[in-house]
C-alpha cells in the first residue's frame, strides 16, 4: 500500500460514531441489504476496520471473514463479537486475500488508499465466485472539487478538477475514482456494475466532530433518496457500487 491509512488511523478512530461516520455506515447498510443472499452465504469484508458492516452482515446469518491490516481495529471487532456470530478475524493486506470462493465481497473505503487499485480489484475478482456480489465504496472523483470549493479553498479546488489525489480529513493523502474510469477497471477484471448509489450528498460538509442529531431518521431518509436519484447521487462524496462477477 503506497498511500498509508495507518498514519491517520488514530484520527479515524476518533471520528467513529460521529455524524459523518454514522451516515456512511447506515446508508451503505440500507443500499446493500436488497442485494445480499437470502440464504446463509460466505462473505469476505476487505478492510473491515472496526467491523461495523461485518457485524451487521453476520447478524443476518452469514459467515463472515473480516480482514484488516490494523490489529488494533481487529481487536475492537473481536471485543464486539458474541458466540452466535460466525465471524473469522484475519490480519492481512487488501491485495492478498484469503482463499475463496466467497459469495459476497465487501470493500468499503479501501481503494482510496491504494495508488493503483488494480491489485486489489484483481484479488477480489479471484476470490468471488462467478455471479457473486461485490460491494465497493470509493471516493467520488467526479465530485472531488465540491468539498474544497464549498469551503472556499480555491487553490485546492482548482487542482481537484484534474488531480484525483487529495488530503483527507484524517491527514492522509488518498485517491478518488471517477466513475467511468472505475467502470472500465472493473470490466478488465470480469466485474460488471449492476447498480450504484451516492453516499453523503448533504452531510459531507459537516464538521468532523458533528454529533448525531435528534432528527437522524429524517436526515437519513433525505440522504437515502438523494443517494439513489440523479443528479444528486452524482455529486455525493462517496460512490457505492453494486458489482457482479461475470459468470
Amino acid at each position: 500500500m503506497s498511500m498509508e491509512f495507518a498514519s491517520g488511523e488514530r484520527q479515524w478512530r476518533d471520528l467513529l460514531g460521529k455524524l459523518r461516520d454514522v451516515v456512511r455506515q447506515e446508508l451503505v447498510t440500507r443500499q446493500l441489504e436488497p442485494y445480499l443472499p437470502g440464504e446463509p452465504a460466505r462473505v469476505l469484508d476487505v478492510g473491515c476496520g472496526q467491523g461495523t458492516q461485518a457485524l451487521r452482515v453476520a447478524r443476518r446469518g452469514h459467515r463472515v471473514t473480516a480482514l484488516d491490516s490494523s490489529q488494533e481495529l481487529l481487536d475492537q471487532l473481536t471485543a464486539a463479537l458474541t458466540p452466535d456470530l460466525a465471524v473469522e478475524v484475519v490480519h492481512g493486506s487488501a491485495d492478498e486475500l484469503p482463499a475463496g470462493p466467497f459469495d459476497v465481497v465487501l470493500c468499503h473505503g479501501v481503494l482510496m488508499y491504494f495508488e493503483d487499485p488494480a491489485p486489489v480489484l484483481r484479488a477480489i475478482a479471484a476470490v468471488v465466485r462467478p455471479g457473486g456480489l461485490v460491494s465497493l465504496l470509493v471516493r467520488n472523483g467526479d465530485a472531488l472539487v465540491l468539498r474544497p470549493g464549498l469551503r472556499g479553498d480555491w487553490t485546492i479546488a482548482q487542482r481537484a478538477f484534474d488531480d484525483m489525489s487529495y488530503g483527507n480529513r484524517i491527514g492522509v493523502t488518498a485517491r478518488a475514482d471517477r466513475r467511468a474510469d472505475l467502470w472500465s477497471a472493473l470490466a478488465e477484471h470480469g466485474l460488471s456494475v449492476e447498480d450504484w448509489y451516492g453516499v453523503r450528498v448533504f452531510t459531507d460538509q459537516a464538521p468532523d466532530d458533528a454529533p448525531v442529531p435528534e432528527d437522524l431518521e429524517d436526515l437519513l431518509a433525505c440522504e437515502e433518496r438523494a443517494g439513489r436519484t440523479d443528479p444528486y447521487r452524482q455529486v455525493a462524496a462517496l460512490t457505492h457500487l453494486i458489482v457482479r462477477r461475470d459468470r
